[in-house]
């Protein structure tokens, strides 16, 4: 009688050390948030249940134990999660946002104002050639009869192709160069008053 007493004396020992030693060493190993990071399974514990209380996932929580089958734990197994604490204690800081500096601003295009185009010159008229009074009469000449004293166009007659009542006044009948000459010259005095002028108004007309 008195031996069984002693064994269960020193069961019941055994057992308030083991307790005292679980609970104290629970004391010892905690998160932040003050739960055991050796934590003991309790009737109606799962691992779905612990997941959701240490905000961990079920496959984190068997591959830091050694689970294989998630789905079976035995009550008074430890648990650790120390890991899992560990992360989120020391969760990253957030990133401070870096102020972007305000872009440039786009210049407006510059509006070119058209260019004015300088009016065209006048073209400048050029004066007639100005020629001489005897240039002019053996030009007169040419184009009349090309100084044949024989020359005849009808009525016209001679180097200056003076008609007979021009003749009649002026002479130049005969076939005489200088006779001719001097009746041409005397015709154009009256009418025209230079050769120059006579030639004028023959390139004008195509006669004098």
């Amino acid at each position: 009688m008195l031996s069984f007493k002693k064994t269960l004396t020193v069961a019941a020992g055994v057992a308030s050390a083991f307790a005292f030693g679980a609970s104290h060493a629970s004391a010892d190993t905690t998160d932040s948030q003050n739960r055991p990071t050796d934590y003991v399974v309790k009737a109606g514990d799962t691992l779905n249940k612990l997941s959701s209380e240490y905000n961990t996932t079920v496959e984190d929580i068997a591959a830091k134990n050694n689970i294989t089958d998630v789905n079976l734990i035995f009550v008074g197994q430890h648990l650790t999660f120390a890991e899992a604490a560990a992360s989120q204690a020391t969760a990253a800081p957030a990133q401070t946002p870096v102020a972007q500096a305000p872009a440039a601003p786009v210049a407006a295009p510059v509006k070119q104002a058209p260019v004015q185009q300088a009016p065209a010159a006048a073209p400048v008229r050029q004066a007639a050639p100005q020629v001489s009074s005897s240039a002019a009469l053996n030009a007169l000449i040419a184009r009349e009869s090309g100084g044949n004293v024989h020359a005849r166009n009808g009525q016209y007659y001679g180097i200056g192709q003076l008609s007979a009542q021009a003749r009649a006044v002026y002479g130049g009948n005969s076939a005489d160069y200088n006779d001719q000459l001097n009746a041409m010259k005397a015709y154009i005095a009256a009418r025209y008053g230079t050769a120059e002028n006579a030639w004028a108004h023959s390139q004008a007309t195509g006669w004098y």
